[in-house]
């Protein structure tokens, strides 16, 4: 058996494609980047051709760069942004409208109103999530309740219903596999964690249909080959997890009470919790971690909607960055005597306030203030947003009495993008208070996605062995002064004041 594995990272801007050798170790990446679609303020889509195109691109590029072929490839992962609703035609393989992506808000009315209708309890207590437009099922319903077309080509049966996974799975298989994994049926509203099975009441709330939707299958399995005329040969799919809980497995976190935090477009933290579902008291989620061997491990996850996005804003808004690398520089400039606060609520907020018609704030700015507080105060928004989730996370593990992580448990990993970002790292752990991990292999989650894959065909060796070889690469420690850490909070926890939406009187 040949010891590589490819993994197929599709993002919420890009996609990647990076193969791995037997030891885990990158051997060569390819990334497109492909068009964000905004019909109306809130709307997020994408066209599915898009996706589809970058994918098989960068499988083409990166096995050109690496020298090798279709049958050198042991097993293909899969990890994909997650809660991105597709529909497509059986028959064809095509869409029959665009993707509706995570951040879309167009059906935070619908969701307030089913709140109102107190059908949250009951969905929350089955799937672990809130009702909340970034889930997938709401998506579903909005098609089906928009368009006539859809709607009826649903109802004779002729329509398949998947996350961005399924969808892909649908196209490199030729149609042969329709399947997802644990961890994205556990981001759609209509999964049963605890069961581990679609819910027949969660199903009927949205005017599903069970056989619209894929087999959930292991994290770790059989989800069949790539078509033979695609890369010149049939590769084995073996591992499928959503890009948050990839990044989980990549950063070894298999022990309960250890703790990962993934900064791309979005941050998600997550902290494993063990095999039994353990709801939350501060409003974050319950979601599947990973499955293996038919066993779901869970975590808790917090998501924050906006934190590379902000720096994107920066740089693509405003125009007072030319790349993304500029933020480290400016923010190291800034004057430290400005407390300029950018709440970057731009889709709303997600974790631990759900506050879908919140919008962004820039607050305390002066007439000395420049892009450099500017960038400053976009980086430090993603720390403070990050203390936010660790606090709510905190209590839940407290209230769960999960326990910590062997003396680890009070370390924080991170990863994505944005960490190659110095400056952000060492003030998350001035932040926090807490030390900070960079890992040696940073793109976690196309590592994770690799490892089940490989897991799955006998290549890679079990969790406890895959942790011991984990490593890091940098541990930030914090610096900052009690006092001014408290300054630093209470100002951000008054821009939050001014962020949120008034309750209703």
């Amino acid at each position: 058996m040949s010891g590589y594995t490819i993994a197929l990272d599709q993002g919420t801007t890009s996609s990647r494609a990076i193969i791995f050798d037997g030891k885990l170790s990158p051997v060569a990446v390819a990334q497109r980047e492909f068009p964000q679609i905004y019909p109306r303020p809130g709307w997020v889509e994408h066209d599915p051709e898009e996706i589809w195109a970058s994918c098989v691109a960068v499988i083409s590029e990166v096995l050109a760069r690496a020298g090798l072929h279709a049958g050198d490839i042991a097993a293909l992962g899969i990890t994909n942004q997650r809660e991105t609703g597709i529909v497509w035609n059986r028959r064809t393989g095509r869409a029959v409208h665009n993707a509706i992506v995570w951040q879309d808000r167009r059906t935070a009315p619908d969701c307030a109103r089913r709140v109102a209708a107190g059908e949250e309890p009951a969905l929350r207590e089955k799937t672990g999530l809130l009702l909340d437009s970034y889930f997938t099922a709401t998506k579903y319903a909005w098609l089906l309740e928009n368009d006539p077309g859809i709607r009826a080509a649903a109802q004779a049966g002729e329509l398949a219903f998947g996350t961005v996974d399924t969808f892909l799975i649908w196209r490199l298989t030729g149609g042969e596999v329709f399947a997802t994994d644990a961890t994205n049926a556990s981001r759609t509203l209509l999964y049963d964690i605890a069961r581990g099975d679609w819910d027949e009441d969660c199903l009927a709330a949205f005017g599903i249909a069970r056989d619209w939707l894929p087999q959930v299958r292991d994290s770790a399995g059989d989800f069949g080959r790539v078509r033979d005329d695609l890369f010149g040969g049939g590769i084995p799919i073996r591992g499928v997890a959503g890009d948050q809980q990839a990044a989980t497995v990549g950063q070894a976190c298999f022990t309960p009470g250890m703790a990962k935090v993934t900064y791309g477009t979005g941050a998600f933290a997550l902290v494993n919790i063990g095999t039994t579902p353990a709801p939350s008291q501060n409003r974050l989620l319950t979601t599947v971690a990973y499955q293996i061997a038919g066993v779901r491990h869970y975590a808790l996850e917090g998501a924050i909607f906006v934190a590379g996005a902000a720096v994107q804003w920066l740089r693509d808004g405003l125009g007072i960055v030319a790349s993304a690398q500029e933020t480290q520089t400016l923010a190291e400039r800034a004057d430290p005597d400005q407390a300029v606060y950018l709440v970057p609520a731009f889709v709303g907020l997600g974790a631990p306030w759900w506050d879908s018609q919140a919008r962004a704030t820039l607050s305390g700015m002066t007439r000395g203030t420049g892009r450099a507080e500017i960038a400053r105060a976009a980086l430090e928004s993603v720390s403070h947003q990050t203390a936010d989730l660790l606090a709510a996370m905190t209590a839940d593990i407290a209230a769960a009495n999960i326990p910590d992580a062997g003396g680890d448990g009070s370390v924080l990993r991170v990863d994505g993008g944005m960490v190659a970002n110095d400056w952000l790292l060492q003030n998350l752990a001035d932040i926090l208070a807490r030390p900070v991990d960079r890992p040696r292999v940073a793109e976690t989650t196309a590592l994770g996605a690799a490892y089940l894959a490989g897991l799955a065909a006998d290549l890679y060796p079990q969790p406890a062995e895959f942790a011991r070889s984990w490593s890091r690469e940098r541990r930030f420690t914090p610096t900052m002064a009690d006092a001014r850490r408290a300054e630093k909070r209470a100002g951000w926890e008054d821009a939050l004041r001014r962020t949120l939406t008034p309750p209703a009187p």
